[in-house]
């Protein structure tokens, strides 16, 4: 199996070539230094968040644990496609073996829909605490999120496999010259001879399956959340209650924004330029990453005091 330099296959693909914004090739120059410090600031950020509710006992709660699972899917999601994304844009090293493309792929496909599911849990855990407090110990367990965490991993990860195996039996048999910068599913398909439909049907009815439902629900539990902060009667009793979910709606926010216009630039894709779709991919895997313990670190008194002690401690 043989992959030349030039783009042309004499057999089956062996590896790919990463074409990354070839209509806009200046992008590469001025990308490169603010994606190498979101990526940085992503990394930094993420670590000291899961060190500081590792370390911390007071932070050994169920909110937490769920915040520490967010952050761990950033650092893996931001390793799987940033340095990639830099090496082209750097060193210009544009191949990428077979393997290693469909796992980018799956990688990204599986940790999206996973960080979805994580806020809708992490949006029923405000529903309890804000609709009812005094059960929320009793629903909200290490048990309870236990069982959350497996269902996070067990849906989203058997669910998003078909995804690059459908693709990986493909014959790819014109180019292995991919237009993006990383292993988008529709991007390495295209590639192919073959009937690409139900590849194409599956990544769709997946993607607003899973990442429909979760927002749907997110947004149910928002609804009754400010419907049961409005009876609130008690003098600042609503701007505590809005302030405890502040930190998350906001990122859920930044998360469906992002996702919405990366859909509509790909749906009138003929009236703007095709490198577009792909820097609003990049950018939604490292801004997203950076974004998530700023929010949570500014915003949540808790891990502000956590992350002073434990500075306090390092030096």
């Amino acid at each position: 199996m043989t992959a030349h330099q030039n783009g042309t296959i004499s057999s089956e693909v062996s590896d790919f070539l990463l074409n990354c914004f070839a209509r806009s090739p200046s992008w590469k120059f001025w990308l490169s230094l603010p994606l190498s410090f979101l990526f940085l600031l992503a990394m930094g950020a993420n670590s000291v968040l899961l060190i500081t509710i590792r370390l911390e006992a007071s932070l050994h709660e169920p909110l937490y644990y769920l915040l520490s699972l967010l952050s761990l899917l950033d650092i893996i999601v931001c390793l799987t496609v940033i340095p990639k994304v830099l090496a082209v844009f750097w060193f210009d090293l544009k191949s990428i073996s077979f393997y290693a493309c469909f796992l980018q792929m799956y990688i990204m496909n599986c940790f999206l829909s996973m960080e979805s599911c994580t806020f809708m849990v992490m949006a029923y855990d405000r529903y309890v605490a804000i609709c009812h407090p005094l059960r929320y110990p009793s629903i909200i367990t290490d048990q309870f999120v236990a069982k959350a965490a497996v269902f996070i991993l067990a849906r989203n990860g058997i669910l998003t496999v078909p995804i690059p195996i459908l693709s990986s039996r493909l014959h790819y048999c014109r180019t292995n010259v991919i237009e993006n910068c990383l292993c988008a599913n529709m991007s390495v398909s295209r590639l192919s001879c073959d009937d690409v439909t139900i590849n194409r049907l599956y990544q769709f009815a997946v993607g607003w399956t899973l990442l429909g439902s979760d927002l749907i629900l997110i947004f149910l539990s928002y609804t009754l959340i400010l419907r049961a902060v409005l009876r609130l009667k008690a003098e600042g009793a609503v701007a505590k209650a809005l302030s405890t979910c502040g930190s998350h709606f906001i990122l859920i926010l930044f998360f469906s924004t992002i996702l919405l216009v990366f859909v509509l630039t790909l749906v009138v894709k003929k009236k703007v330029s095709p490198d577009v779709p792909v820097l609003l991919n990049i950018l939604h895997h490292v801004i997203f990453s950076a974004l998530n313990p700023i929010v949570y670190g500014v915003r949540t008194q808790e891990i502000k005091q956590g992350i002073q002690r434990l500075l306090k401690k390092v030096w």
